[in-house]
């Protein structure tokens, strides 16, 4: 077997027979005189150690968990796009059924909380962090449920506590843009914060996600023959 060499003068590698272990002699290139080390002198590089417990074949028991990739689902596009066709021409209903004075408020109750967890799946099926593992299953039905909840819950505050102390509860009185634009940087806070808590959306992703359920609520509003809000 043969002993790697690096020569101290020329610094050429060469390798000479084992034969020769323990000896000194000329470097061929330059003569430079090298002393060719033991068998035992020789550096032994190993195979790093695998992190974790091993089974009795040596072979380790925990390996990483690998990543798989959930890109954009056409079919939960294709179902978002059924879903939000199916709301408009039912909001086309009720205006022709209820006309200027518009849906009784226990109506629209149900249906601000009835189109959170849709939008909140669509929304977070494009806008979610592709880095991080995707949630799936009763975990992501669980969030999208939350998230969806408390956006509708935005809703009931601006109705009944914000709208209510700036116009001194008359509810006859129509809420301007002015009060709107006062409301609406902490409507977007609070549902930014729930969607980064609930679906792990960066507070931006997060932000425009809260966007999309505002938006299309105040476009059903406006469908149904009502105010903005």
């Amino acid at each position: 077997m043969a002993i790697a060499i690096t020569c101290p003068g020329c610094h050429k590698r060469f390798q000479v027979s084992d034969k020769f272990a323990g000896q000194k002699g000329p470097c061929p290139n330059c003569k430079t005189i090298i002393s060719i080390p033991k068998k035992e002198e020789e550096a032994v590089i190993h195979e790093p150690e695998q992190f974790g417990q091993k089974g009795k074949l040596g072979a380790a028991v925990f390996k990483p968990i690998g990543r798989t990739e959930t890109p954009f689902s056409p079919a939960i596009a294709a179902l978002v796009a059924g879903v939000a066709i199916m709301v408009f021409a039912l909001a086309f209903v009720v205006r022709s059924n209820f006309g200027e004075q518009g849906p009784p408020l226990v109506l629209l109750v149900i249906g601000s909380i009835a189109l959170g967890p849709p939008i909140a799946l669509g929304g977070y099926s494009i806008l979610r962090d592709a880095d991080l593992e995707p949630h799936r299953g009763k975990s992501l039905w669980l969030r999208v449920g939350i998230c969806g909840l408390v956006y509708a819950l935005i809703w009931g505050i601006v109705a009944f506590v914000i709208r209510g102390y700036l116009l001194e509860l008359d509810w006859n009185v129509p809420f301007e843009t002015f009060q709107l634009v006062m409301v609406l940087p902490a409507m977007v806070a609070l549902g930014a914060f729930a969607a980064h808590a609930s679906l792990d959306l960066e507070i931006s992703n997060a932000a425009v996600h809260y966007g999309f359920y505002l938006l299309i609520t105040v476009l059903l509003r406006l469908t149904m023959g009502m105010t903005v809000v």
